[in-house]
């Protein structure tokens, strides 16, 4: 019976069919007992009237109220069973690997469509972990994703196709994707061997594929989501071929997003080439439409910093009256983010885009076992909250931690914790 009364929920959009449902089977009825003349109701009604009688010696109005509401609840519990059956046999056709409650899967696809529009920016392996938390909150989330990347298989079909390279987009969309284990190991498949397509990701082919048939990858990406069954949109920043400089603080410039890291050295500040780089409107709107926008986490300068070099990106973010959040990194990355505090990780963002870009830094305050880092050349990021707050930032603490992968974010924690800025901080009802 509590089950039955899930189709009541506030937002189920339920209630007015199922009442729209009585009208009609009321109009029927009524219809029937025109048609027949009364005979077989008014039978029906003196039966019952008899029945009330020899119970109770006498005619009991109550008695009688009592079976007719209870004759009312057996015909609204049938045509809810009888709705409930004639949708799940039409899903069993449409979707038959779905074997969840229909009115539970309602009910989450309402909730997820009225949650807060959330636009991410950055890229990498951390922008998955955020993306795979979040679709779990709302449905309006927007992933602007970096088109900087020049290394493995996305680098390769980036120099051999002239695409911008599909990795991390493919990431997102697999992060955000409704399917099955068996289709995410697929679009994540790596081939080995020593053909031609050894080190190519399948996903990135498909995308790729699906680039030459629409002729154009931002419908390519709308197309594969379709696909995919993703929540949400991937939007590249930019649709230009660019390439990431870094100019280091002994004057040197390392050229190229993989080679970065790869120069340890300290780095002033990356740049884009060319310099002036159109981005995706989509994109644009999708950080002016927001009601949260997050940066991170992943790759300081080589994930996040791309996307807010792209022409408008920075300015669209400062302008946005969305509560903006960055994820700093659970442990630096060796030759890019070396002994960085979260305040020197923010910091770097506000170099490169001017003052307004974020509102909070979000940390991980759980401990971080030595074993986890020792002899990777990370190390804790320090949380020095002093130095955040002279920035103008607000400081959030909570536990991030994955307990499963050693550095990393954890998904639900970290979509708990930016959903709580966003409902507490950012007067989101």
């Amino acid at each position: 019976m509590f089950h039955l009364l899930k189709w009541f929920y506030p937002g189920m959009k339920m209630k007015r069919w199922l009442m729209l449902f009585a009208v009609g089977v009321m109009l029927f009825s009524f219809g029937v007992a025109l048609a027949i003349n009364y005979e077989y109701l008014g039978r029906a009604e003196e039966e019952i009237f008899m029945l009330v009688w020899r119970t109770f010696g006498s005619y009991n109005y109550a008695a009688t109220m009592v079976i007719g509401v209870v004759i009312v609840i057996i015909g609204a519990c049938i045509m809810m069973y009888s709705t409930r059956s004639i949708i799940r046999s039409i899903i069993a056709v449409l979707i038959p690997d779905r074997s969840e409650s229909i009115v539970d899967m309602i009910y989450q696809e309402r909730k997820l469509g009225r949650g807060p529009a959330v636009t991410v920016i950055g890229g990498g392996h951390g922008l998955s972990v955020l993306l795979r938390g979040i679709k779990t909150a709302t449905n309006n989330v927007s992933a602007v994703v970096t088109v900087a990347d020049d290394g493995g298989s996305s680098g390769r079909l980036r120099e051999e196709l002239g695409i911008i390279p599909p990795g991390d987009l493919r990431n997102c969309l697999v992060a955000l994707a409704d399917t099955e284990p068996l289709m995410e190991k697929l679009l994540q498949h790596r081939f080995g061997g020593n053909s031609a397509l050894a080190g190519h990701n399948f996903g990135n082919l498909f995308i790729a594929a699906m680039n030459e048939v629409t002729g154009d990858m931002e419908t390519a990406l709308k197309e594969t989501s379709k696909v995919l069954a993703v929540r949400g949109r991937v939007i590249p920043a930019s649709k230009e071929h660019v390439r990431l400089d870094a100019l280091m603080t002994d004057g040197t410039v390392v050229e190229g997003e993989s080679q970065i890291p790869e120069a340890h050295k300290k780095i002033r500040r990356v740049r884009l080439f060319p310099k002036k780089v159109p981005a995706v409107p989509a994109a644009l709107e999708a950080i002016e439409s927001a009601d949260a926008i997050v940066l991170g986490p992943g790759s300081l300068y080589t994930s996040i910093m791309p996307n807010l070099l792209v022409d408008g990106v920075a300015d669209t973010l400062k302008k946005s009256k969305a509560i903006k959040i960055y994820i700093c990194n659970v442990l630096t990355q060796p030759g890019e983010t070396d002994n960085y505090t979260a305040a020197q990780h923010a910091k770097a963002i506000l170099d490169h885009t001017g003052h307004g870009a974020i509102d909070y830094v979000l940390v991980n305050s759980a401990p971080i076992p030595e074993s986890m880092w020792q002899g990777t050349g990370a190390t804790p990021v320090e949380i020095d909250e002093d130095k955040i707050n002279a920035l103008g930032m607000g400081l959030i603490k909570a536990d991030l931690m994955s307990e499963t992968q050693a550095g990393r974010h954890d998904p639900d924690k970290l979509c708990a914790a930016v959903m709580k800025i966003i409902y507490s901080m950012g007067g989101k009802d």
